[in-house]
């Protein structure tokens, strides 16, 4: 007696990979720091324009602070350090922070 055997395909599980979280870099207004020394932060640290690091300086001057850069964590905190270094370096209270984004 010859019994049916029946096979059955395999199901193929992809691990689902997860996006990394991304981290925004803000910019915190202060009544101390020069705004040409702002600027200029910007320029080295996070590679924007004259014009562009000018207007997210004036954004953190008006409401207090600015997202300057959405990225990893790694980069986020990395961009901190160097930005806070130079500002530390130079006697400024420049304050930049990296959160999770929503």
């Amino acid at each position: 007696m010859a019994k049916d055997t029946v096979i059955a395909p395999k199901t193929v599980t992809k691990p689902k990979v997860e996006k990394p979280r991304l981290y925004k870099v803000l910019l915190h207004n202060d009544d101390y720091t020069p705004r040409e020394f702002v600027t200029i932060v910007l320029k080295v640290i996070f590679r924007m324009s004259e014009e562009t690091g000018y207007r997210v300086m004036m954004t953190a001057h008006k409401f207090g602070s600015a997202v300057v850069v959405v990225c990893t964590r790694e980069i986020a905190e990395t961009k901190v350090t160097e930005a806070m270094d130079l500002a530390k370096e130079a006697g400024m209270p420049l304050l930049f922070t990296a959160e999770p984004e929503e």
